[in-house]
């Protein structure tokens, strides 16, 4: 039997189960000192909250445990620690004790064991569930090792006093009674009834549902199965009352904020003289998105949205699901440019991950900015860095149906402002293409003043950047694209107008409304319930309708492979026209393509072509540009002129504003 000087010495177990509980663990009885006798075990601090849940999920004795009291110390407080010392110390109690009110309930009795045995008085709003369970255990963040945490099992059987079960199928008292569940409904279904009534669910049809789910399993099995209408009820009343404005400050409201939602507080960094202002959210439901379709797959960054109207720019870390809809499994917030201070948070998100499943792979992580860390990423997500262009390509786009009229001069303007970027790859500068470009269309003075004044300084750092990785396809932009119409149309409502100065309104929107939407979707896709409530305009996007475009419908001119059309689905007497097909600097006659969209279209013909005599010459037309661009990938490279993108980056946002240009 180890004293507790040798917990250090003790094997760290990381069990590879989503969540686990003490079957899943070897625990040690340790000698002597305040724990002698007690059952002890390591494991990963970040694994405590998949412990806690797995422990609740006991067969036997079902059970919610609650945290009884807390204590927390900061770093260099103790100049000679314990080596049991903590950085944090939590007591996690059964919530079917200590108290033991079960004769008074019953009427029988004298009361005298309804003392509580902790000393802090009744807890009338828990009364009829007290059962005077004795199961409690400790978790301590270890101050010499912050990164382990040690469980001191106290009490690990689910009995009283007198050492009987109190609850659960092997306390005969409880057999009929909620008393054989968990006493209270698990946070999961919580979150999946608040994110019903936050999307405008009635509570009838939540209780209706319900009862079909239950019976389509066959009947109640735990807790969550006994869903009352006064459960549901409770919940709207929470949402009635709730409040973005915990503070008149807004400041403090954050904190407050954060304070109270530590569970979906990922990263925290308050502002001071030195340090940006930095906070980073994560749900649990927004992690699991990010486990499931991260694994293999792509993650992107959308950054810097409302730049120009909130407070603070908001940046989304996306996936993408099996429908290629872009799912937000990150917010981050933060009073300086994301990619500056992406170093801080960015490694433990991987950790994070990892943590939860060592074998989960990222395929690719696509950056929106050249003046990212991509070194950071690359060294933590061990994986490939993509550019992408949709800022740059809606921004010139947009602009462009704006300023300039002719669609004919549209056309070739936006093919020759894409040869400013990619003509880099061939040409160790890009200065004469740009004067190329500003000559010929010196006529345009709307678009060329907005392109002298937002994209002529910074140019460079994008053609550098598009010299230096390689660029996304063009699917993944039609996913992002939907994913900031969304935003903006949930956020940017002229309603909304006087709130736009506050970041704890940005917080309490995105975290309640704007995450149900995307939690409906998700559950509607996988059980098909509530598909009728869905928003049609969001729930699918152009890489997801391309798709369904057969290569029937797909027509090339093999005299002019600049130019292709594709049939109309609906209208198969329609075809629309689309220009320099086959890049993400497409442009199409289709109606949301002339609003500045990334259509199916342009998708279709960017994917792999079909077994077409006419379409593969085309592909090889593509595939002969792609071998130039490699080649003179490859004579820069060897003459010493292909340089890694400079790390530096300018601190101060003007220059972010400057890079991205406020999109309409």
């Amino acid at each position: 039997m180890p004293r507790m000087e040798d917990i250090l010495n003790l094997p760290v177990q990381d069990p590879p189960c989503v969540e686990f509980s003490a079957a899943n663990l070897k625990w040690v009885k340790v000698e002597g000192g305040r724990q002698g006798g007690d059952d002890i075990a390591l494991i990963p601090f970040a694994r405590v909250e998949e412990f806690v849940k797995g422990e609740s999920s006991n067969a036997e004795c079902p059970a919610s445990f609650r945290i009884e009291s807390r204590r927390k110390r900061s770093e260099g407080s103790i100049s000679k620690p314990r080596v049991d010392g903590y950085l944090e110390y939590t007591l996690y109690w059964c919530s079917y004790g200590p108290e033991d009110y079960r004769d008074s309930e019953s009427g029988n009795g004298d009361g005298s064991n309804v003392k509580p045995a902790t000393g802090k008085g009744s807890r009338p709003g828990r009364r009829h569930m007290m059962r005077g369970c004795l199961c409690h255990f400790t978790v301590k963040r270890l101050y010499t090792r912050p990164l382990l945490a040690l469980i001191i099992y106290n009490q690990r059987k689910h009995v009283d006093k007198t050492g009987a079960p109190c609850h659960g199928i092997l306390d005969r008292d409880a057999v009929g009674t909620r008393a054989m569940y968990a006493p209270r409904i698990s946070e999961d279904l919580r979150q999946k009834v608040m994110s019903m009534l936050y999307v405008g669910i009635s509570l009838d049809n939540i209780i209706q549902h319900h009862i079909e789910a239950v019976q389509g399993h066959g009947g109640p099995h735990n807790r969550d199965d006994f869903l009352t209408r006064n459960d549901v009820r409770n919940m709207e009343r929470v949402i009635r009352n709730s409040s973005h404005e915990l503070h008149v400050d807004d400041e403090c409201s954050v904190k407050m904020w954060v304070q109270r939602h530590h569970k979906h507080v990922f990263f925290f960094q308050d502002y001071s003289v030195s340090e940006p202002f930095i906070l980073v959210i994560q749900t649990d439901w927004q992690l699991q998105q990010m486990l499931h379709y991260g694994n293999n797959g792509l993650m992107s960054f959308h950054s810097t949205f409302g730049s120009k109207k909130l407070k603070y720019p908001l940046s989304t870390l996306l996936v993408f699901d099996s429908s290629h809809n872009a799912i937000p499994v990150a917010w981050i917030i933060t009073s300086s440019f994301v990619g500056q201070f992406v170093h801080k948070w960015i490694g433990l998100l991987a950790e994070r991950i990892r943590t939860k499943d060592p074998r989960w792979r990222l395929s690719a992580f696509l950056v929106d900015n050249p003046s990212f860390d991509i070194s950071t990423i690359r060294e933590n997500f061990q994986c490939r860095i993509l550019l992408c262009v949709w800022h740059v390509r809606r921004a010139w786009i947009k602009n462009l149906l704006k300023k300039c009229y002719n669609v004919e001069v549209q056309q070739e303007m936006f093919k020759q402002l894409s040869w400013i970027l990619y003509s880099s790859r061939s040409s160790p500068n890009s200065v004469d293409t740009i004067e190329e470009f500003m000559q010929v269309f010196v006529d345009q003075c709307a678009f060329m003043d907005y392109f002298k004044s937002q994209w002529l300084p910074h140019i460079e750092l994008w053609v550098t950047g598009i010299r230096s990785l390689p660029v996304t396809t063009p699917e993944p932009l039609a996913a992002i694209e939907t994913y900031h119409l969304r935003l903006k149309s949930k956020l940017f409502h002229e309603q909304n107008v006087n709130f736009w100065p506050r970041v704890d309104w940005l917080i309490h929107t995105l975290t309640t409304e704007f995450h149900s939407l995307y939690w409906l979707d998700q559950y509607s896709m996988e059980t098909g319930y509530f598909e009728n409530l869905r928003d049609d305009s969001f729930s699918t996007n152009a890489w997801s309708q391309a798709l369904h475009i057969p290569d029937v419908n797909v027509m090339l001119d093999e005299q002019n492979l600049q130019l292709a059309k594709i049939i109309s689905q609906a209208d198969r007497t329609l075809a629309y026209t689309i220009w320099n097909p086959g890049s993400e600097f497409s442009l199409c006659d289709c109606p949301w393509s002339r609003l500045g969209n990334v259509c199916e279209h342009v998708i279709k013909l960017a994917m792999n072509p079909p077994d077409d005599p006419l379409v593969l010459e085309y592909a090889i037309v593509h595939a002969t540009r792609l071998q130039q661009d490699i080649k003179g990938l490859e004579e820069l490279s060897n003459s010493g002129l292909l340089q890694p993108l400079p790390l530096e980056v300018n601190p101060h946002m003007a220059l972010n504003h400057q890079l991205f240009p406020r999109l309409p």
